[in-house]
């Protein structure tokens, strides 16, 4: 039997990781034609089927898993001695792609960006800003961004930021017109901007005081998606908003909006970036991390 070609063996992984053709495709920067052809070559080559096809998924076979297992850590290996080598050229390079939310994409561009750019010039941040949380291995991306508490565990978790609170806050308009709410409860009677979640649901306002946890469902004129905009709708005396505090923090401060229920406040969440565990750290990822532990 023929060896594969090295290209043809890391075509075959990104394929079986990512369970789509085209999601190799754009991770490699080659089309699924391509890929399609040089998966059945190697087939063909090793006279075993590798990889179950229908027209909605791809999924490895036995022999694929056995020989998907194998690879990995083989690649992972060579990975590591290439990046040794690239230490010699003076610097990190490359491309290190990101996934967040608005939020954390907004707290990446109050410091850890600017710096990266200054200290790591050879190094792309490829940022992705999206709302939904993703499988950040199968998007093919090298690190994402997220609330602690809703990373999931077999990630390397690394905080960064100062804790974010969810606040209620509202102009001095608003507050003039309607009055200013003494408890949560009080929410049902006045106009709130609704927050709907990535996958489509009402976001509940959580509360918490002595220890008490209290979720309200709220109503009101207008429901967004994006805490800039309730921010913004906000300071236009729509309603009563309640976002992650970076994004009202500015508001706040100049006076525009006002803070309500604030001994309510739940207790504050850890922003993390967070990293696969079994896979080598390349030289543009751990440039971007040691950038991240730099601003903690």
């Amino acid at each position: 039997m023929t060896r594969p070609s090295l290209q043809d063996l890391t075509a075959f992984v990104t394929v079986a990781s990512r369970r789509s053709f085209r999601g190799a495709a754009d991770e490699l920067g080659t089309a699924p034609s391509t890929l399609s052809h040089a998966i059945r070559a190697l087939e063909e080559r090793m006279g075993v089927r590798l990889l179950n096809r229908t027209t909605r998924s791809v999924s490895p076979t036995e022999a694929g898993l056995e020989l998907l297992d194998r690879l990995r850590p083989v690649l992972a290996g060579l990975d590591q001695a290439l990046d040794g080598v690239a230490a010699f050229r003076g610097g990190p390079a490359g491309k290190v792609r990101i996934n967040a939310p608005r939020l954390g994409a907004a707290l990446l561009m109050r410091s850890v960006l600017p710096t990266m750019a200054e200290r790591f010039p050879e190094v792309v941040v490829d940022l992705v800003v999206e709302g939904k949380l993703v499988d950040i291995v199968a998007g093919g991306f090298d690190a994402g961004i997220r609330l602690a508490d809703s990373i999931p565990k077999d990630m390397i978790a690394l905080p960064f930021a100062g804790p974010v609170s969810f606040v209620c806050v509202a102009s001095p308009a608003y507050l003039d017109r309607f009055g200013e709410p003494a408890a949560p409860e009080e929410l049902h009677r006045h106009r709130c901007i609704g927050h709907r979640v990535p996958s489509g649901r009402l976001y509940p306002w959580e509360f918490e005081r002595a220890g008490q946890p209290l979720s309200i469902d709220t109503r009101g004129p207008l429901i967004l998606d994006d805490e800039e905009l309730m921010v913004d709708a906000a300071l236009a005396g729509v309603g009563i908003a309640y976002v992650a505090s970076p994004a009202a923090e500015a508001a706040l401060k100049e006076g525009h909006l006002l803070r309500l229920l604030a001994s309510w406040t739940p207790p504050p969440e850890t922003v993390a970036v967070y990293y696969p565990g079994h896979r080598a750290v390349p030289p543009a990822l751990r440039a971007f991390l040691d950038v991240v532990k730099a601003q903690r």
